[in-house]
């Protein structure tokens, strides 16, 4: 019979089928003493059963442990290797469910990473505060906790949202074993039962060395996710420093390329080609003015002004669009803009490109401004010294032919004189005249026979350089000096009739014209009208030449006259009587009110009575 007992343990039978001798001997009618050897025998043969199924679960244990190392030797995913760790506790507790819960450093709680036959959404999503629940309680104190019966059990503190969540997924015994690396616990290791149970020393045993297991994994994924980054930084700064160090050598080839160029003459449509050549697209160089110096600026809208003007505030090229911008200044002036067309272009090569344009504008105004010098200097001889021997030799010498007609145009401005003076002698060089710079005027002596249409053109182009209004006034050459005289009068009437920015010969300005022109006596006419009227308010400081201009301008009426002036009509009248007797009966006949209204204007352009 014992032999059965063998073939029992061979075949892993059940507890007990171990009766099943002892059954068969008795109602065989076996002595007692044959009984009892074979109750000693079962004894030891589960005895042995035992040891067999002990074996075989350390085995196992030892199996699972075995395997959850080799998936940390082979970590590539650390939630496919915590997703194991549990599942493999679930599986050799024999339990339910199993769960792991990591540490919220920003929360100061923990909350569920991997569950393993959770049916409960709720449990799922679940987080546990540091002390709340049995799993809060194992993170506090970072020792492990088992509980046949959760609900029963008061060692821990239960919350009200913890207690749904369990009674949702139906847990009863609950096992936990901190995550501990190093003094420091990461998280929670769980294994859940559904029916009140016991969990043995070895379980915890077991347990603890997966969680082990599953904080070597989690920090072993830290590290290894420190490390990809450090890599992937040091990739990207060798990358940087590559690309950087690439751009800095085209860039210093471009440059190098630009500077050989200026050296041997070349201007800034040469700048150009090497920067397209180097860059690709298109490129324009636009003056201080935005205008075309070389290049196809195509259609540029005001958007372009306002990034060159951002452009050389911050001293670097401004995007806008497919267009990149780089704009040089010179004491706070616009000097040249650059404004390429290319989807993708190294701007330091655009910005150096700016430089050596700028240089060259400068190295240009430099020559100009010398050029002027030479050229004023003729021209302010031509125009206080025309007698002065060798003016012919010396105009012949800058290309100035002063046998053929010119006009002298005499600019009146307010802006900058540098810059007007500069525009002037840039203008006189182009067409093979003369200029000169003077405090609130420039003077050019241009060949031309159209003296209006000349002044109207210099007027514009010298209103928009200086960015504001600029009067020019023209006559036709035969003597500069007494041309420029006539011109000067002539931008001045424009000025005191209103026409600032404007530009005309003394012929276009009608009856002024011809009181203003050369050899015309517009000081006596004046005195001859209006004379007793300027020097009556002269001696008296009375304002009657003002009371007549108004009277005029309100079509002859006391009363808006009054209102003009504001003052009463009374006083008008009083004014007008005393006007009559100044200048005689007659003075509101249409010949004379239009001579005295002329005599008005004239005295107003500053050509007063008094010699």
């Amino acid at each position: 019979m014992v032999r059965r007992f063998l073939e029992l343990l061979a075949r892993q039978a059940s507890a007990v089928e171990f009766e099943g001798p002892i059954i068969e001997a008795r109602a065989a009618g076996a002595d007692p003493a044959a009984v009892e050897e074979l109750e000693l025998a079962k004894v030891e043969a589960l005895k042995v059963r035992a040891l067999l199924r002990r074996r075989a679960r350390r085995e196992a244990e030892l199996s699972a442990l075995y395997d959850t190392a080799g998936d940390l030797s082979a970590l590539r995913d650390v939630d496919a290797v915590l997703e194991a760790i549990v599942h493999r506790a679930r599986r050799l507790l024999a339990t339910d469910t199993a769960y792991l819960t990591l540490h919220d450093p920003a929360r100061g709680d923990t909350y569920m990473r991997v569950t393993d036959g959770s049916i409960s959404a709720k449990f799922r999503s679940l987080r546990l505060a540091m002390g709340a629940g049995l799993g809060g309680l194992v993170a506090q104190t970072a020792v492990p906790y088992t509980t046949v019966d959760y609900f029963d059990d008061a060692r821990f503190r239960h919350k009200h949202d913890i207690d749904e969540a369990v009674i949702e997924e139906g847990l009863v015994a609950i096992l936990g074993v901190p995550l501990r690396l190093g003094q420091r616990v990461i998280g929670v290791l769980f294994a859940a039962n559904r029916s009140a149970r016991p969990f043995a020393q070895e379980e915890v045993s077991l347990l603890a060395s997966l969680a082990a297991h599953a904080a070597v994994a989690l920090d072993n994924a830290r590290l290894l996710q420190e490390t990809r980054n450090a890599l992937e930084e040091l990739s990207r700064a060798h990358s940087t420093a590559r690309e950087h160090a690439e751009a800095v050598e085209r860039a210093a080839t471009a440059h190098d390329r630009m500077t050989s160029l200026v050296l041997r003459g070349g201007g800034i449509e040469d700048v150009a080609a090497v920067v397209t050549d180097v860059l690709g697209g298109s490129l324009a160089v636009l003056d201080d003015l935005g205008r075309p110096l070389t290049g196809d600026a195509g259609e540029l809208d005001a958007g372009v002004s306002e990034a060159a003007q951002a452009s050389r505030a911050l001293g670097r090229t401004v995007r806008k669009g497919d267009l990149r911008i780089a704009s040089v200044d010179v004491g706070g002036e616009p000097l040249c803009t650059l404004v390429l067309r290319s989807d993708d272009a190294d701007e330091r090569i655009l910005e150096r490109a700016a430089l050596v344009c700028a240089l060259l504008l400068l190295f240009r105004r430099s020559v100009a401004e010398a050029e002027g010098r030479v050229r004023g200097e003729l021209l302010d001889d031509l125009i206080s010294r025309p007698d002065s021997p060798g003016l012919h030799d010396r105009a012949r010498r800058l290309g100035v032919d002063l046998s053929a007609p010119h006009v002298v145009v005499v600019v009146r401005h307010d802006g900058q004189r540098e810059r007007a003076a500069f525009w002037a002698s840039s203008e006189a060089a182009v067409r093979h005249g003369l200029a000169a710079g003077r405090a609130g005027e420039v003077v050019l002596l241009l060949p031309g026979v159209r003296a209006g249409d000349l002044a109207r053109r210099v007027a514009a182009e010298l209103s928009a350089s200086l960015r504001a209004p600029a009067t020019a006034g023209a006559s036709q050459a035969g003597d500069v000096a007494t041309a420029y005289h006539e011109a000067r009068r002539c931008a001045e009437a424009l000025i005191a009739l209103g026409r600032a920015g404007d530009g005309a010969s003394a012929a276009e300005l009608g009856f002024v014209g011809l009181l203003i022109g050369e050899g015309r006596d517009v000081r006596g006419f004046v005195g001859s009208v209006l004379g007793p009227v300027i020097d009556y308010d002269t001696q008296r400081g009375t304002a009657l030449g003002a009371t007549l201009t108004a009277y005029f301008g309100c079509g002859g009426s006391p009363s808006r006259t009054a209102e003009a002036m504001h003052i009463h009509v009374n006083t008008v009248t009083q004014r007008l009587d005393r006007i009559g007797k100044l200048l005689g009966d007659g003075w509101q006949e249409p010949e004379r009110a239009l001579e005295i209204q002329l005599a008005l204007r004239l005295h107003r352009l500053g050509h007063t009575a008094s010699p």
